[in-house]
């Protein structure tokens, strides 16, 4: 299944159900009177967050949904039978906007498992004849026409909900790092961008906590003006709890090596501000390729510099723990409340 992240649909509650005119004809019963039977109640259009999607896929292949009409009424008081509501799943993350001629409009933003959100009212029914019988009109031929359903256009975008979120330029290792600390395989290459979509992984702690690490793709120097593959999924990191920005040590720069977390958050706060002040953990990745020296010299600068570095090699698990154990005490800080 592909990862898709928008998609544009149509949605159309049903329309109420006619009522009914019709007359009382029974044997030895002159006269019988009104019985025309009341219209059903078209299907609402219910958006409903699930947790077991992960991708808006499925509203690439279908663009229109329609919930069913009401029955109408018929006689002998009979009234027609109400429709079922159509209910939608989207993964949880789904923000949903209105479409029309002054541009779009977000409607309902569905953040919760199993939250639900009424978009389309199905038309009520129609009153048939027996409901309008008075003492001076006994005989009404009349009944009324169900209402119509309603229709609207929506823009599903979807906001992968991660506890944490792992950036870096392209070749950081992030995918290795995921792949190390979770029980996520995500593709796993020694060139650039060979994550094209965001890679979810799940942490569980002795305790049966457990907090969600999305892997986004590579960003590059201008992926706020849309340059590179990373600026497809920044909005993928809006919602998280914290970063962990990876860097890594093949790239260092050697007069700056740690320019590289600058760069990136530059373009966080040029795509949004609140991203460029979000909580982070500075990493370098990859230090096996490393001297001693070199290493330790890189420490010695970071200190210098007042900036905490985790230095880590994903790939023979050097650091890793205590970088995890750091992710932890930041997620349970998160949930504490008024956090």
């Amino acid at each position: 299944m592909r990862f898709v992240d928008e998609a544009t649909i149509t949605v159309r509650s049903g329309h109420g159900g006619q009522g009914c005119v019709s007359f009382r004809r029974e044997a030895h019963v002159p006269k019988g009177g009104p019985d025309g039977g009341n219209g059903g109640k078209g299907g609402d259009v219910v958006f409903r967050a699930s947790d077991k999607l992960l991708t808006l896929y499925d509203f690439r292949l279908k663009r229109v949904y329609e919930a069913r009409n009401g029955q109408p009424g018929m006689g002998r008081q009979r009234h027609g039978k109400n429709a079922e509501d159509l209910v939608i799943d989207v993964p949880v993350g789904t923000l949903l906007y209105r479409l029309d001629e002054d541009g779009e409009t977000l409607v309902a933003d569905l953040t919760e498992p199993g939250r639900e959100m009424v978009l389309c009212q199905g038309g009520r029914g129609g009153m048939g004849n027996e409901h309008f019988k008075t003492s001076t009109m006994r005989t009404p031929r009349f009944a009324q026409p169900g209402e119509d359903g309603q229709e609207m256009t929506l823009r599903l975008e979807l906001k992968v909900i991660a506890h944490a979120g792992l950036l870096g330029l392209p070749n950081a290792g992030k995918s290795t790092f995921l792949s190390r600390i979770c029980a996520a395989r995500p593709k796993i290459a020694a060139y650039p961008f060979t994550t094209l979509v965001p890679n979810l992984g799940v942490l569980l702690s002795d305790m049966g906590e457990h907090f969600v690490v999305a892997d986004i793709p590579g960003l590059i120097e201008g992926a706020h003006l849309g340059q590179g593959l990373g600026h497809r999924f920044l909005r993928h990191v809006e919602r998280t709890h914290f970063l962990v920005h990876l860097l890594s040590a093949q790239e260092l720069d050697e007069e700056n090596p740690f320019a590289g977390f600058a760069l990136l958050n530059d373009e966080l706060t040029r795509y949004s501000p609140e991203l460029g002040v979000k909580r982070q953990l500075e990493v370098v990745n990859k230090i096996d390729v490393l001297s001693p020296e070199r290493l330790d010299e890189l420490a010695r600068l970071a200190r210098a510099q007042g900036r905490e570095v985790f230095f880590i090699s994903a790939l023979t698990g050097q650091g890793v723990d205590r970088l995890v154990a750091e992710m932890w005490r930041l997620f349970r800080a998160g949930q504490e409340p008024g956090a």
